[in-house]
């Protein structure tokens, strides 16, 4: 159990609509910045001046996917959402129920051999669970082109605490680029959604610069206290010298995203140096096992049941996470991909709290 489980995340909380609808942009949301248990308050637009030459930010570069595709079951309406492809061209799916109002409600697995009819004629053969034991992510086979399918006739990925649905592009990031395999995110690296090309540009020549990497992401689940599940990333030769040479030169590395974590954390021996890696990533990051070459994190607002808040209190300590989502709360910061951001740095002034 997390140091958070006790919080609870009143519904109005929840941003319905991303923050251009909000507000003026994307960067137009609020940006809490924790440096210990000192918290303070921002805009977004105002990062650059959180952050100093030297530094690097590590950002996500993978696509998002119109990953979700209506489907039947039998006479059961379903909602596929595809989440991983697997090397030997499976797919790991899970299935939800539509509600009535385009949003979807959980919906248990299999059973094995149940085929789910797809728009064009298309079907999927449910095989076996991801995991022993778990009833939620399946393999699955089926259509050759997943990639067209999902374009022809998917849409993103949404849950409950949105209004609408939102054309793909809203869940892109700046930095998202095209895979050569047509692989991609089942669901949108947030983090770095508030990211425009006019902040990115003002951070460069501040002279912070940004690594990147590719962590394809899986479905995440609202009712679920799961551990992320094994997914694919690369972290190239580049990225894995600049973070090295940035740390040697005093330079802090802040992770764009727990995804950036994952990855970059993969990539990283124990003796704290990152090589170039690419593949799949079971790693899952508590304070226990704790970070090897992130020094910050930039993220959102997660639910105080998920299992990224392991890898928060990893990285900014239990009093630290603790007293931001305290703060968070009481001040009205907006959770979800939609919501406001979060940004943990190196504490340089020690001291306690108790929550």
């Amino acid at each position: 159990m997390n140091v958070l489980e006790a919080l609870w995340v009143p519904e109005e909380l929840s941003a319905r609509v991303p923050a251009e609808e909000r507000g003026s942009g994307r960067d137009d949301v609020r940006l809490m910045v924790s440096r210990g248990t000192e918290v303070s308050h921002h805009a977004f637009r105002d990062l650059p001046g959180q952050l100093r030459a030297g530094d690097v930010l590590v950002v996500n570069t993978s696509a998002t996917l119109p990953a979700a595709v209506s489907g039947r079951v039998g006479g059961e309406a379903v909602v596929v959402h595809f989440s991983t492809r697997g090397d030997d061209g499976r797919w790991a799916v899970e299935l939800r129920r539509p509600d009535g109002s385009g949003t979807t409600l959980p919906r248990p697995g299999g059973p094995p051999g149940a085929v789910v009819r797809l728009p064009g004629g298309e079907r999927l053969v449910l095989e076996e669970p991801l995991a022993p034991g778990a009833d939620r992510l399946w393999w699955a086979s089926g259509p050759a082109d997943v990639r067209g399918l999902l374009y022809r006739y998917g849409r993103p990925i949404r849950y409950g605490y949105t209004a609408r649905d939102q054309p793909l592009e809203a869940y892109q990031t700046v930095f998202a680029l095209p895979s050569p395999d047509g692989a991609g995110s089942a669901e949108m690296p947030s983090a770095a959604r508030p990211f425009t090309a006019r902040l990115v540009a003002e951070l460069v020549s501040r002279g912070v610069q940004f690594a990147p990497i590719t962590l394809h992401t899986g479905v995440a689940s609202a009712e679920a206290h799961e551990p992320p599940y094994p997914e694919r990333f690369e972290v190239p030769v580049t990225t894995a010298w600049l973070v090295n040479a940035a740390r040697a030169g005093g330079g802090r590395i802040v992770a764009v995203g727990t995804t950036a974590v994952r990855a970059l954390e993969s990539a990283t021996g124990p003796d704290r140096v990152v090589r170039a890696a690419s593949g799949w990533t079971g790693l899952v990051i508590t304070p226990g096992r704790g970070v090897r070459a992130v020094d910050g994190l930039l993220t959102g607002l997660h639910e105080p049941e998920a299992s990224h808040l392991l890898m928060l209190e990893a990285i900014a300590g239990r009093e630290a996470l603790c007293r931001s989502y305290t703060e968070a709360l009481r001040r009205l910061y907006l959770w979800h991909e939609f919501g406001d951001t979060h940004l943990i740095l190196p504490d340089e002034s020690p001291h306690s709290l108790h929550c």
